[in-house]
């Protein structure tokens, strides 16, 4: 019981990670636009389109080579442009056509949007348009930026101070940086204010990760943990909701920050971990964990403390001392997962594998917005076909095998990349349904590989691999955006980006050992011989530092979500 509400309210949080990943879409959204005049309208011509303000005139524009011909109450007519404006020298009528002299100007009266859809977003808010576009593009970039940074910085934190004191702090911060964005009071406050809210965003995220696995038991650890992802997708789809009731960037951007309040009052309630408190040697305070546990899960002989301690002190003392007394622990670095050829081929390939699993997964939910059709439908379907997804994850993970599964949907998706580009732009339907499936694909890779690299490397590497991982995960995050900008270059370039990478770490995969129903290693010389012979490693697996006590502490884990004793 106490274990499912603890897992339950960490995860509830975990939404708010992926509304303010996603938040950006529909914030930073750049409307139709064309240069300010300078006095009243007195006509406004488009094509063969006479109207008598320029709001009426959105509705028929169809790209961004068009231009609006005004007359102004004083007789001047005027051609606006995107990024700049231009002053007919004779007009004695209105014409759209025009082939006399014109003198052209710069944008100096500022600009004129279509508010048709979005009321205000930031890019109108400080004309973030034309050659203050790039400022626009930098958005999300920086964002992500900031999500790579807090990982590294909250995770360490995370070790020296406690997980609970991380989440407390980094989802107070989420609240408050959230709320904070909506009052910024121009772009370079609101890109740093962003860059603070994606760390402890980030930090909450990883932390989380953490801290539920720490305090789910054995049995349903690889379902509580992989499905952290599905709150995520769950706050994809709250970004699409609120979109499309919230029509103003600031107003917006406060609801999407209290949708997650009721953690922030109750998260000062969340325990910190026996695991974290026995490796800080606070013996008592994970004695009174434990004991609240037990009261909570009704379990009449809890776990003593001491019993862990004794167990765990012999192990300790047969792993760190050889035959002659001396130490034979040694430090490693991330040189060590690259120290023989299997080693380093086995590295690269996971390295990529998180790459494109992170840059396929970004690149599939933010180009969802640019697909045609409805929008707000389209980032709600990309977020909701997630859900179902790392179901089939865990599935194939457990009946098929980490590799067997990791392989033909890291193929899959390339295909589909590949198919995309040949269904026709009017099929809206098609289009969007075969980016749900690129991004269910996407997302079984991507959720299969957290669990995959830790049984692929041995216990004294394991933690490094696995960061060293989702450093790459970063990267392909803040690669992402610059990957949907290509849009503008070619309309397939973002997808054909994905499917080559994908295609390459689908083929790369294939020379990865299976670890299902494998012991995990413990040295380098068995990692690398599980490369060499899938079976060389059953049987000949010695015990784990400290493995006596670690199982017993697993074993009471599955004993507070039972009655079973």
């Amino acid at each position: 019981r106490l274990q499912a509400c603890v897992y339950f309210a960490s995860v509830f949080q975990a939404m708010s990670c992926g509304i303010h990943y996603l938040a950006s879409v529909f914030m930073a959204v750049t409307p139709n636009f064309v240069c300010g005049i300078p006095g009243n309208v007195s006509n406004v011509l488009f094509y063969n389109s006479s109207e008598s303000s320029i709001e009426d005139i959105w509705t028929l524009w169809t790209s961004t080579e068009n231009y609006i011909v005004v007359q102004l109450e004083n007789g001047e007519i005027w051609e606006l442009n995107q990024c700049s404006r231009s002053k007919r020298e004779v007009g004695l009528d209105v014409a759209y056509e025009y082939n006399g002299n014109k003198s052209i100007f710069s944008c100096s009266d500022g600009f004129l949007y279509d508010d048709t859809k979005w009321k205000s977003t930031v890019v109108t808010q400080w004309d973030l348009v034309c050659d203050r576009e790039w400022l626009a593009k930098l958005i999300q970039p920086t964002f992500m930026l900031g999500v790579l940074i807090g990982a590294v910085i909250f995770g360490d934190i995370a070790d020296r101070l406690g997980r609970q004191r991380v989440i407390w702090f980094t989802s107070a911060g989420q609240f408050l940086f959230g709320i904070a964005v909506a009052f910024t009071y121009d772009y370079y406050s609101f890109v740093i204010v962003r860059f603070l809210l994606a760390m402890v965003s980030s930090g909450y995220l990883v932390v989380a990760f953490v801290y539920v696995t720490e305090f789910v038991g054995i049995k349903a650890r690889t379902w509580a943990s992989m499905h952290v992802h599905a709150f995520f997708a769950m706050g994809i789809m709250v970004v699409a909701l609120v979109g499309f009731l919230v029509r103003t960037w600031w107003v917006y951007q406060i609801f999407l920050s209290i949708a997650t309040l009721p953690f922030i009052l109750c998260c000062w309630m969340l325990p910190e971990t026996p695991f974290w408190l026995l490796s800080e040697k606070r013996y008592e305070d994970a004695q009174k964990i434990i004991d609240i546990m037990a009261r909570w899960n009704k379990v009449s002989t809890p776990c003593k403390v001491s019993e862990l301690y004794s167990v765990q002190q012999d192990d300790l003392v047969r792993g760190r001392t050889g035959d002659n007394g001396t130490s034979s622990r040694k430090k490693h670095n991330i040189l060590d997962l690259f120290c023989n050829w299997h080693i380093a081929r086995r590295t690269i390939t996971v390295w990529l594998i998180w790459f494109t699993g992170s840059l396929g997964y970004y690149v599939f939910s933010l180009s969802s917005v640019s697909l045609g059709g409805n929008e707000y439908l389209n980032l709600f379907l990309i977020g909701a076909v997630e859900l179902p997804c790392y179901i089939i994850a865990c599935i194939g993970m457990d009946k098929l095998g980490r590799r067997n599964t990791l392989i033909p949907f890291l193929i899959l998706s390339a295909l589909i990349c590949v198919l995309i580009m040949f269904i026709p732009q009017d099929f809206n339907i098609l289009i969007i349904l075969a980016n749900m499936a690129g991004k269910f694909s996407i997302g079984v890779a991507f959720g299969l590989i957290y669990l995959y690299t830790a049984e692929l490397y041995p216990t004294i590497v394991r933690s490094l691999a696995v960061g060293s991982g989702s450093m790459m995960c970063r990267v392909g995050s803040v690669v992402a955006p610059f990957c949907v900008y290509l849009r503008s270059v070619w309309i397939f370039m973002p997808l054909l980006l994905v499917g080559i990478m994908a295609l390459l770490s689908g083929i790369l995969t294939i020379m990865l050992p299976e670890t299902l129903g494998k012991p995990l290693t413990n040295t380098l010389v068995e990692a690398t011989e599980m490369g060499r012979n899938g079976n060389s490693c059953s049987g000949k697996t010695p015990p784990a530092q400290s493995g006596a006590a670690l199982e017993k502490i697993e074993m009471f884990g599955q004993e507070t979500v039972s009655t079973e004793k």
